[in-house]
């Protein structure tokens, strides 16, 4: 298998916020793949697990987390089925989903949340389909300001559209956002 590439510097710089918000619940990795978040995720002393519909990427992903004492539970799941995700409701301190679309899982991402749980999501955005690279599909791409829509019931801290770092540059959408707690 290739190298595993290194996280997203979205996430890296969201580390101390990621931190508090698995005091609330387990980090949820959505379309984890092999899993690059998972584990930045768990070397930052977070318990996670991680989702993926690809059977021998979640097999690598357990052998890693295990060979560096991390930990990840790593399970299969296609959440793309329509059946949501296989979490309790309000369980999740955190959910990261990067390089992933599937806008009917949004209420569910939501309802995954803890109250006062964060979410960071980083995705590609309409813009992407004029470098020439990368997907494609508008079912796979983010329209101007569509990411923070997506997510009503959140607070948002930080929403970011442009071109992300790497060669060759992607057009990204980032988000970082909050499940209110009861008092507000």
């Amino acid at each position: 298998m290739p190298e595993l590439r290194p996280p997203s510097p979205f996430l890296l710089a969201q580390r101390g916020a990621l931190r508090a918000a698995a005091a609330l619940g387990p980090v949820l990795d959505l379309a984890c793949g092999r899993g690059r978040h998972a584990l930045a995720a768990a070397g930052e002393g977070c318990a996670v697990l991680g989702l993926d519909r690809d059977r021998s990427a979640l097999a690598w992903l357990r052998d890693e987390a295990r060979r560096r004492g991390l930990p990840v539970a790593a399970v299969q799941s296609d959440l793309e089925t329509g059946l949501g995700i296989p979490v309790r409701a309000g369980s999740c301190g955190a959910i990261l989903v990067f390089r992933f679309l599937f806008r009917p899982l949004a209420p569910a991402i939501e309802e995954a949340l803890a109250p006062g749980g964060l979410l960071l999501y980083e995705t590609f955005t309409w813009s992407q389909r004029e470098l020439g690279h990368g997907p494609r599909n508008p079912a796979f791409l983010l329209q101007p300001g569509e990411l923070p829509a997506l997510f009503p019931g959140l607070r948002t801290a930080q929403h970011w559209e442009g071109l992300g770092g790497g060669e060759p540059p992607d057009a990204l959408a980032r988000l970082a956002a909050r499940k209110p707690t009861a008092s507000g």
